[in-house]
């Protein structure tokens, strides 16, 4: 191993290296603590320094896992050294994550995608989550992304690195809130029930447990989770899971697993020792995404196992658990017999039965529990069925009361117990139950008169029966007997019963018999502290001086505490729900330890109180009493008036609408009679019309004026415009002619290139002013059109007015031949705008056609336009190819010199040529003179 250590540490050479490493692993199984002591630095050193290659990395992180793990065979495990092989695992853990960056290289190569590094990388540091998790775990939670990256994992594509990144997240999600938060939101819920899903719900194999315990790990006592959970829509996802067949046999152990834990996550979700709007909330949301009816589908179903049974009955009770809603449901559930029977008769029956497994029948205790948990409709249901005016007289169907009846008083003292725990939870802060569970009446043998069950019960007490039954049925009367003076009452009435207890309390017994001490001690304690004086010799003085004689204070108050010093007491304060290691220690129900922690203070000062304090007690709760009458007296006042209110309220609403209602007819009526009265005043009018025919008459002779003297602004109007287009077509003439001038023009030019591009030019400038020439015909034919309609609607107006004259003017027969001539001379005129109308349109068309053609003759002369620019290009392009050739020559001529002066031939000098350039420059400008 040394050997190994120095090649790693000292080779130059990766693949000496490498090897060295390799041989390290293979012997790190077999000499842990020698490779671990030896090497480690050396790996650990391997990690820092040769991450480009994986396989090295590879190897160190599997030596690494080998020495830190604690995973070994069992054939290797010996019982005598189990414990050194953990402390070894823990040692060599603590001395690697001394260094904290040891932990974040190790985040760092499980973010690399090569499986030979990613999974051993996973399982190292699964493994270091097992040794020391709350350490790893800090440092985890502050490094950059720690968790986030640990989170990819859920992700890969590969299983086997997925399944232990889920076994990776259960290590880091231990007890751990932070963590858990941040894990639930990096959406793991999401994933997880993507996976449980894709691996068949219940039906799948180990991969399913392990997520539904990192989901347990992120819910268990996390309120926020859960909220997370809750508001995501998640529970809604949780149906699939418990939807099971008609054929229910041969489960695998497997899918009894997964069951059990997705059962146990909904628990989880509405524990009782969650937040109470949190936990109502979630009871909420599985009633109405039909969760709860899934569960109850498989309590009733046939051939279910008896352990998922069990846990079914414990996830329905808390699932039903103070929401009245589900506790309503779950009532109205019956199982699949023939007659159906309600579910809760059927589970009552599982209870009382002995021959059922004990786990079950404490299971169907606590569902019976929370079923009547703060639902006093489902306690009044229950009590009902033992009232001798609801029994069944045919006997055909068995009712919950029968069956608690018959728990109570068979032989098995477990089912007297369960009997009497779900019968006090029946009477659980519910007075009218109390007093109305009086009137039950047993029937215990032929010929003789029935028996109350109050007396019953004390009969039973006194018989010395099993402890577990004295205990359970004592538990019952002080349920039954607190703040509820009048059972108190009947309990006292019965002679025998006041000195039984004394006798009980004062005895000196064994330990087993002193919880029953202490229950009888309590039972009177109450007997006195509810005590309403209403019996002479069981008055509240009476009784405390027979327990001063009897017991003695002190010692009352000793045995009294027996109770709450009890351990099964204090394991029954803890949770609501009954869990018992056996059916021995079945002595304490949750919700009587309540009742106890209530009264033992209040009857020890009770006891000790002297008569004179007692009669002032009285003196106050007369006083209170008295107090609470007038309140009652004012509050039935109150309701009374409030009632007389809202009867006064409706009657005011039916009156507004009354009055409302008349109020609209009266408008009617007036609306109507204004319309009398405007068709008397028409007729009134017509009448008058005969006597005032002369003045209608002058007046349509001064219609006709008005007629006439708008005919004539017409005829003027109609004129302007005529003199108007005849301006814009000699106008048009002259564009006409302009244009043809261009043309001609156009075909004459193209001699010279200048001569060209002045025709250009000048063509662009009249074409831009032809342009704008043509644009102003438009604007002013636009306006032509516009007067033209105009002039339209006048003449329609006109002859409205004609029509409209025509029927004032038909009375005599004078005033209708003149106004047949008047329309004669209107039609006629009418007609002649009509013809100029139709002129100036035509005329409109003739200018629109001279448009277009000018606007075709623009087009040409652009597309000349452009002709020319392509020419003027192309001669600007030879000419630049004319002076590189130029260019090109004047190079080749110089060198040519210079080489005929270097072979030493005479060559004229620049000067000489460049003044013969310039005398021969001179003669050209010359000659372009004379030209």
């Amino acid at each position: 191993i040394q050997k190994l250590c120095d090649r790693v540490a000292s080779s130059t050479l990766l693949d000496d290296r490498r090897d060295a490493v390799r041989a390290l692993k293979s012997l790190s199984k077999k000499y842990r603590l020698e490779v671990g002591i030896q090497a480690m630095e050396h790996l650990i050193h391997v990690l820092q320094t040769d991450r480009s290659d994986s396989e090295i990395i590879g190897y160190a992180l599997d030596t690494l896992y080998n020495v830190i793990s604690n995973d070994l065979e069992e054939e290797e495990q010996e019982e005598n050294s189990a414990k050194q092989v953990d402390d070894l695992g823990s040692q060599f853990t603590e001395i690697f994550i001394k260094q904290q960056e040891n932990v974040t290289l190790l985040l760092t190569l499980v973010e690399e995608f090569d499986f030979h590094v990613r999974w051993p990388g996973v399982k190292l540091l699964t493994s270091l989550l097992k040794q020391q998790g709350p350490q790893v775990q800090q440092i985890i939670l502050v490094s950059p992304m720690g968790v986030s990256r640990l989170m990819d994992l859920l992700a890969d594509s590969r299983e086997v690195i997925r399944n232990d990144g889920v076994l990776l997240l259960q290590q880091l999600t231990k007890s751990n809130a932070a963590i858990q938060k941040i894990v639930a939101f990096e959406n793991a819920f999401e994933r997880l029930l993507d996976i449980i899903t894709e691996e068949g719900n219940s039906d799948g194999g180990i991969v399913v447990e392990d997520c539904l315990l990192l989901l347990q790990n992120l819910l268990k006592n996390n309120n926020s989770n859960q909220n997370f959970f809750k508001e995501g829509s998640y529970i809604q996802r949780m149906k699939p899971w418990f939807e099971v067949g008609d054929d229910n046999c041969g489960w695998s152990a497997q899918k009894v697993t997964n069951l059990h834990l997705m059962l146990q996550l909904v628990r989880v979700l509405v524990s009782p020792t969650n937040p109470p709007g949190a936990t109502s909330s979630c009871q909420k949301a599985m009633f109405h995404c039909g969760l709860l009816q899934q569960l109850c589908t498989i309590l009733m179903a046939t051939g279910v196992p008896a352990d998922i049974l069990t846990e079914t009955i414990n996830t329905v009770s808390e699932v039903i658990r103070g929401c009245q809603t589900n506790q309503d449901y779950f009532a109205s559930v019956n199982a699949p017999s023939n007659p159906p029977r309600p579910a809760i008769v059927v589970l009552l029956m599982s209870m009382v039965n002995e021959r059922q497994p004990f786990v079950l029948r404490c299971a169907v205790l606590y569902c019976f529990q929370c079923f009547l948990y703060k639902n006093q409709k489902g306690q009044g249901e229950i009590v009902s069925t033992l009232l001798p005016s609801t029994i069944d007289a045919t006997g055909n169907s068995v009712s919950a009361g029968q069956l608690l009846c018959g728990g109570l008083f068979s032989t098995d003292s477990l089912s007297n117990w369960c009997a009497a725990v779900a019968l006090a939870h029946a009477l659980q802060e519910n007075a009218t139950l109390k007093e109305q569970l009086l009137r039950v009446q047993l029937a215990t043998s032929i010929g003789n008169p029935p028996v109350s069950l109050l007396q019953q019960c004390t009969n039973i007490l006194s018989q010395g029966s099993k402890v577990q039954t004295r205990v359970g049925l004592l538990m019952l009367l002080c349920t039954w007997l607190s703040n509820c003076s009048i059972a108190v009452t009947h309990f006292l009435h019965n002679p025998a019963n006041v000195p039984f207890l004394t006798g009980q309390i004062a005895e000196n017994l064994g330990e087993e018999e002193q919880l029953v001490q202490g229950l009888c001690a309590l039972l009177l304690g109450i007997s006195i502290y509810y005590n309403d004086n209403s019996l002479e010799n069981y008055r509240k003085e009476k009784l405390k001086q027979l327990i001063e004689k009897r017991i003695g204070r002190e010692n009352f108050i000793e045995k009294l505490g027996f109770i709450s010093k009890h351990e099964l007491y204090s394991r029954a304060a803890q949770k609501p729900q009954p869990s018992f290691s056996s059916p021995d220690h079945m002595m304490f129900d949750h919700e009587f330890t309540k009742l106890v922690k209530e009264l033992e203070g209040v009857i020890s000062k009770a006891i000790y109180k002297s008569s004179e304090e007692d009669k002032k007690e009285e003196e106050v709760k007369k006083t209170l009493e008295q107090h609470d009458n007038i309140v009652t007296h004012y509050k039935k006042v109150i309701r009374e008036q409030d009632q007389e209110l809202e009867e006064l309220k409706q009657r005011v609403n039916t009156l507004t609408s009354q009055n409302e209602q008349l109020q609209a007819t009266v408008t009617q009526q007036v609306s109507q009679i204004q319309q009398h009265k405007d068709q008397y005043n028409l007729l009134k009018v017509q009448l008058g019309k005969d006597t005032q025919h002369h003045n209608s008459h002058s007046d349509m002779f001064q219609v006709n004026g008005i007629q006439t003297e708008e005919v004539n602004k017409l005829k003027e109007e109609l004129e302007e415009w005529k003199n108007k287009h005849e301006m814009l077509q000699g106008q048009l003439r002259e564009k006409d002619s302009v244009i043809e001038k261009l043309n001609s023009s156009q075909l004459e030019m193209g001699t010279t290139d200048q001569s060209s591009q002045t025709s250009k030019s000048s063509g662009l400038e009249h074409n831009n002013e032809l342009q704008k020439e043509l644009e102003m015909l438009r604007s002013q034919i636009q306006l032509q059109s516009a007067e033209i309609s105009k002039l339209q609607m006048e003449n329609q107006k006109l002859q409205v007015m004609n029509a409209t004259a025509d029927p004032v003017l038909g009375d005599s027969s004078v005033t209708a031949a003149t106004s047949s001539d008047l329309e004669g001379q209107l039609q006629q005129e009418i007609k002649e705008l009509k013809s100029q109308v139709k002129a100036l349109s035509e005329e409109k068309e003739s200018l629109k056609q001279h448009l277009d053609s000018s606007s075709s003759t623009v087009a040409i002369l652009q597309d000349e336009k452009g002709k020319l620019q392509r020419e003027v290009a192309e001669s600007k392009k030879e000419q630049d190819d004319l002076l590189v050739l130029l260019a090109d020559q004047d190079q080749k001529i110089s060198a040519l010199k210079i080489k005929l002066k270097d072979l030493g031939v005479p060559v004229e000098d620049e000067d000489d040529i460049e003044s013969g350039d310039q005398g021969d420059e001179d003669e050209d400008g010359d000659e372009e003179e004379q030209d």
